[in-house]
């Protein structure tokens, strides 16, 4: 075997020595440098794993809020629709409330206006009967030839009722 070695150059003792400083080199880098290199990588590995992790519970959490956010907002149209009914309700009953409210003012108004129409007639008809009877006094006057004072004021009330009935 030393003879292969030698054949193919490699000299035994110095292959021994470089073995011996790779064994040693390879100690103090598993220990200063491997063992805290793999340290760091499962430490990296434990990290993204959680990450990973709380990507799915976030996804999941998001989920449950997206179906949260959903089941609110058909709750809030509900209560909107419930409001805008109410509201309607409302202006309805306001609505019928003025109409009711100018229905009354209307016939307020109309008999307001009657009992105005039926005073001003009594005026007017009161203040013919005095120009009727100032009428039928002046004819009297003149007709009878009596004196302004000697015609008797029930007499011409009586001479005007008989006319106007």
């Amino acid at each position: 075997m030393e003879l292969l070695l030698e054949k193919l150059g490699i000299d035994w003792r110095l292959f021994l020595s470089q073995a011996v400083n790779f064994l040693i080199l390879l100690v103090i880098l598993r220990l200063t440098v491997y063992k805290p290199l793999l340290a760091i990588l499962h430490k990296r590995q434990k990290t993204i794993e959680e990450g990973l992790e709380k990507a799915k519970e976030a996804d999941k959490r998001l989920g449950e809020i997206g179906q949260l956010q959903k089941e609110k907002l058909k709750e809030a149209e509900g209560k909107a629709v419930v409001l805008i009914k109410n509201a309607e309700e409302k202006a309805k009953a306001e609505g019928q409330k003025l109409l009711a409210d100018a229905t009354r003012r209307e016939q307020e108004l109309v008999e307001k206006a009657k009992r105005r129409a039926e005073d001003e007639r009594e005026e007017v008809l009161g203040k013919a009967k005095e120009e009727a009877v100032e009428i039928v006094k002046s004819i009297l006057i003149k007709a009878v030839g009596v004196s302004p004072k000697a015609v008797d004021e029930a007499l011409i009330r009586k001479v005007v009722g008989e006319k106007q009935s």
